[in-house]
């Protein structure tokens, strides 16, 4: 409400512009997690309409449960599942740090001997 009674001071239609912005950023949003999630999902569980459905139900019912929901409950839970999702990355590169030590160890190995060019615009 700040950000819209600031700009209403210089311009009075400019809330129901924000209003707009708003709305269609949260809608992006939504499509763009959709898909990432989709995509995980695919990721983990294999492809397949049933279990396509399976998600974008789960995912409507977390939508109906986040519109629902106190904002500070929702954006707690977000959090939670974003440093879940950080945990287990943080982990696996740890673990994967002598590979990516070793490739990296060959790439620049490769690139002075002149087997691999470097281009530079």
């Amino acid at each position: 409400q700040l950000t819209s009674a600031a700009f209403a001071t210089g311009f009075s239609w400019f809330p129901y512009i924000l209003a707009i912005a708003v709305v269609l950023f949260a809608f992006s949003t939504m499509i763009s997690w959709s898909y990432y999630g989709l995509k995980a999902w695919t990721y983990l569980f294999g492809e397949g309409k049933t279990k396509e459905i399976v998600f974008k139900v789960i995912f409507c019912l977390f939508i109906i449960i986040g519109a629902a929901a106190n904002l500070g409950s929702v954006i707690d839970f977000s959090d939670a599942m974003i440093f879940a999702m950080a945990v287990v990355n943080i982990t696996a590169l740890y673990f994967l740090m002598p590979i990516v030590k070793r490739e990296m160890k060959s790439y620049f190995a490769r690139l002075k001997s002149g087997e691999l060019k470097k281009f530079i615009n």
